[in-house]
């Protein structure tokens, strides 16, 4: 009789693992790389700038036991983020990890909308998710082990009623599909690519007081009524990067509440 012994947790546990996590200062990074390092993987931490929001991620991965380095990155200058990644090796160990959170938003009407205005956006919220998982896939590759997570949006699968923000919705979409074209690129070389889409999200920059009547409309056209917290990107993140998902490649995740079902 074959041996059918099962165990569940193991598949979750990401010890001995090292990751690396853009946009770590705030927001879904930051919970998702203090999450990482509750599972068990050492973390580097990455944002644009060594702040307090870093710091603060830095002291509670570091209560979980784990190690964690802190890194001033720009996602936009492919230099940058090769230095990023041997830094992560250096001081942590071979990469085998990544989640991509990196991103800006606003808003603007199409025919109103300043070039800079648009470039800017789509310099960090795509051509940054490629510099990323071109400086991290170039690790892995070496080590013939990895698993690649990008965040990008409900936005990149439908467009959202009543906000003029047809470049990031473009730039998210383009995450989505760049990122299923890097999967079959290495799907035969050991690592995973996948994506989770968030829908409305209780972030910072959504909670501000000036968002109060946007956020009443985000909460009312989601058909669980509400908004996620950052803590639910958490599990479907684990999920992805560890062997729960040793079989998911290429894959969009959507984390809504039902948005795009209507």
């Amino acid at each position: 009789m074959a041996d059918i012994t099962l165990n569940a947790p193991k598949l979750f546990d990401l010890s001995g693992q090292v990751a690396i996590v853009t946009g770590a200062g705030s927001g879904i990074g930051q919970r998702i790389a203090i999450g990482l390092a509750q599972c068990g993987a050492d973390v580097a931490l990455l944002d644009r700038r060594t702040d307090d929001g870093l710091a603060r991620t830095a002291e509670l991965v570091r209560k979980t036991g784990r190690k964690s380095i802190e890194i001033a990155a720009d996602v936009t200058n492919k230099a940058s983020l090769a230095e990023a990644v041997s830094r992560t090796e250096a001081g942590l160990g071979a990469l085998t990890l990544a989640l991509n959170a990196a991103g800006i938003a606003n808003a603007n009407p199409s025919e109103e909308m300043e070039e800079e205005q648009y470039q800017t956006l789509m310099d960090v919220n795509l051509k940054g998710v490629f510099l990323s998982c071109q400086a991290e896939a170039q690790a892995m590759l070496k080590h013939g082990r990895g698993s690649i997570v990008n965040i990008a949006s409900m936005s990149g699968v439908i467009v959202n009623r009543g906000l003029k923000q047809c470049h990031y919705n473009a730039s998210k979409a383009g995450v989505i599909h760049m990122s299923k074209s890097m999967a079959m690129e290495w799907v035969d070389r050991g690592i995973r690519v996948n994506t989770i889409s968030p829908g409305y999200t209780a972030t910072p920059m959504n909670t501000r007081p000036e968002m109060v009547h946007q956020t009443k409309l985000f909460e009312e056209q989601t058909p669980m009524q509400r908004m996620a917290t950052v803590d639910e990107m958490v599990g479907p993140a684990v999920f992805l990067l560890s062997d729960a998902a040793s079989f998911v490649t290429g894959v969009d995740l959507l984390v809504d509440g039902g948005f795009c079902c209507w």
